[in-house]
């Protein structure tokens, strides 16, 4: 009998190949994502953004593709090699607007795709980028908001320098409340106007002019006049958090004041008939979170009522059907997105399920929608086994029309995640988690397990997708993130628990998941580890002030000290009476209070900090804090800075990896094997 002996290099080759079914770091250069989707008025065509990595330039790039409402004819709209993005259908989906950069230097332009010719052309030469294009009802014209620079405030005349001299810069002078935001760095002198250009190209028309900034609009039913978001309040800047409903004739002439109460109205949309306005928005009670509520009134400002949805959810992204009986919308319950629609009176139908996946990092919401004349819905769909793809919701089902990541996940073994619920023991409340197995799991083994705590605290973790948790559960690590109180989606009074009392019982309800999680079995109590970012970074610095259960710590971009935080971020303005009572030197102790820095003589876990050096929001001078005190105490800790990183500082897929990479280093060097 003859002996068969297989090459050594042929079992090392198939040793390998399963090394690589799990997801890897450089996937994360793979992904594709579908975003903005948007349905032909007659619901036979979509267009969509297909947002792709570029491993190259380390950034993403974006383009626009044409698909049938069947999932047939699948292709690139375009030849253009720059990023595409606001696609828009004309009323009689003829055309299709688009926002484009020629280049990198000279900002971007709107564009037209002619559907019969497969012809497309600039039809702009602007001074800046526009953005939020929308169509006029007739057709005849693309309404836009742009930025439009005021002169930069200058103190003092420079003497005059000598010919090719070469001295410092200026100084940068304002007296503005908000002169910086993360992401964007100091912020030019000028305000967001509303403009309008003939579909066919021209001269782009300034419709608004007031020293405001103006948001969200919407065209009249005659297109001849807009109805916009503002605050025109002379105390506008203080009074951040309000802002009222305006009309306009296009010819700037006509300004009425449509709304006038104590809060945030936004969002308008006309009816079809053009006589009425559906908005979105609450009265300010001054607090941690207040649910977005939905509104309609008469074209004139009259008669306004809240829609009664009674889902005690914050709605966003509302939609008039074309017979303007019902209001469609987003929410989100139990940390999934879901659009549903709603009549006059309140009577609410939930169609959808699993919206998002186009925050590429952690499990966070997102996604969007849109709708034809026969009420057939495109949308960004998810799940934690893949990023958005386009999906249509006709005759109640639902038909997924593509599958970009097919290639890339179709050997993969991306493990199993799974919906966990727990009582919280400080009042018996039902907490939502979710739970990341590792490929090929094995119940009857003990794995670590990373607690990753959710940003905010405003917000929520769903079960979406996240190449952040699939990293840490392909290193072989049980994954938890739960949505403790203080978290959306459960409804107003859970998410303003933490009204005045943050960090607070919320680190109860994490810690609770942690019991649960040893109960269940799999997970072995001596190899805790713990990590979170921005207000996930706060509950990390508390947690292991209050504990030292866990092996290891990763905090990143946190606040350390709400007194230095509050009075140097970008948002600095916003967190008196709504976070805290008074400001800080008013209330100096409560503020100390809940400030993690007043804890880290308890700590003695290992810890990486971890900052972006052009964070804004919780500046590298916070980390710093909690670094310099744990070497102070001699504590074992390494701080890790990220360069041109601001507040998302996984903006970068290389930034996103080298996060997770230094995370699963830091833990795994005080793993216990």
């Amino acid at each position: 009998m003859r002996l068969f002996q297989i090459p050594l290099l042929f079992l090392i080759s198939l040793v390998s190949i399963k090394a690589q079914n799990t997801f890897k770091n450089l996937d994360v250069f793979d992904l594709e994502y579908v975003q903005n989707p948007q349905i032909s008025p007659d619901g036979n065509r979509v267009v969509y953004v297909r947002t792709e990595m570029d491993i190259m330039k380390d950034g993403k790039s974006s383009s626009l593709w044409l698909i049938n409402s069947d999932g047939t004819d699948h292709q690139k709209l375009t030849s253009n090699t720059f990023n595409e993005s606001n696609p828009s259908w004309s009323p009689d989906g003829k055309k299709i607007s688009f926002i484009s950069n020629s280049n990198d230097e000279n900002g971007s332009e709107i564009y037209i795709y002619w559907i019969d010719s497969k012809q497309y052309s600039s039809i702009s030469q602007l001074s800046g980028s526009p953005k939020s294009t929308k169509w006029s009802p007739d057709g005849r014209y693309i309404g836009f908001s742009m930025f439009v620079p005021e002169s930069t405030l200058q103190l003092v005349s420079p003497p005059r320098k000598p010919k090719n001299a070469k001295w410092a810069e200026k100084p940068r002078i304002t007296d503005r409340l908000k002169h910086e935001s993360d992401g964007l760095g100091y912020m030019k002198e000028g305000f967001d106007q509303l403009f309008y250009i003939s579909s066919e190209g021209g001269t782009p028309v300034q419709i608004t002019s007031e020293k405001y900034n103006h948001r969200s609009f919407d065209w009249t039913h005659n297109s001849n006049g807009l109805v916009f978001s503002s605050n025109y309040n002379e105390e506008w800047e203080y009074d951040f958090r309000n802002s009222e409903l305006y009309s306009i004739n296009i010819d700037g002439k006509n300004i009425n004041q449509l709304t006038n109460r104590n809060g945030p109205d936004y969002g308008p949309i006309v009816s079809p008939n053009g006589k009425l306005i559906a908005f979105l928005g609450y009265d300010d009670k001054i607090q941690t979170y207040q649910t977005t509520n939905l509104y309609i009134m008469d074209i004139d400002g009259g008669n306004k009522k809240e829609i009664k949805t009674n889902l005690d959810r914050s709605i966003s992204s509302i939609k008039w059907s074309d017979d303007g009986k019902r209001i469609f919308f987003m929410y989100d319950n139990h940390g999934n997105t879901k659009i549903a629609t709603s009549t006059l009176n309140g009577k609410t139908e939930k169609l959808v399920d699993n919206v998002g996946g186009t925050t590429i990092g952690r499990p966070y919401g997102g996604g969007s929608y849109s709708l034809s004349k026969n009420n057939k819905i495109v949308f960004t769909l998810t799940s934690p086994y893949h990023p958005s793809d386009l999906a249509i919701y006709e005759e109640k089902s639902i038909n997924r029309l593509t599958d970009l990541n097919h290639d890339l996940f179709k050997n993969k073994d991306l493990g199993v995640i799974e919906e966990i619920w727990y009582k919280s023991s400080i009042d018996g409340r039902d907490i939502q988690g979710w739970v990341a197995k590792p490929p090929e799991f094995n119940p009857n083994k003990k794995y670590p397990l990373i607690v990753e705590n959710h940003g905010g605290p405003i917000s929520n973790y769903g079960d979406r997708f996240s190449p952040e948790i699939l990293l840490y559960s392909s290193a072989g690590y049980v994954v938890f993130y739960p949505n403790p109180r203080g978290s959306t989606s459960y409804g107003e009074e859970f998410g303003n628990l933490l009204y005045r009392n943050y960090p607070g019982d919320d680190y109860h309800d994490v810690m609770d998941g942690v019991d649960k999680m040893i109960e269940l079995g799999f997970v072995d109590k001596n190899n805790l580890f713990v990590t979170g970012g921005s207000a996930g970074g706060i509950m990390t610095a508390w947690i292991i002030g209050k504990t030292n259960k866990f092996k290891a710590s990763a905090v990143i971009k946190p606040v350390m000290n709400w007194i230095s935080k509050t009075l140097v971020a970008d948002n600095y303005f916003g967190y008196a009476h709504s976070r805290y009572e008074g400001q800080p030197w008013e209330n100096f102790i409560h503020y100390w209070n809940f400030s993690p820095i007043s804890l880290v003589g308890n700590v003695d876990t290992p810890t990486m900090v971890m900052v972006g050096l052009d964070d804004l929001r919780t500046p590298p001078s916070e980390a710093k804090q909690l670094y310099h005190a744990l070497k102070l105490r001699k504590v074992e800790t390494v701080y890790v800075e990220i360069p041109g990183a601001s507040h998302n500082i996984s903006n970068k897929p290389s930034q996103l990896i080298t996060k997770i990479d230094h995370i699963l280093y830091w833990f795994n060097k005080y793993l216990n094997k």
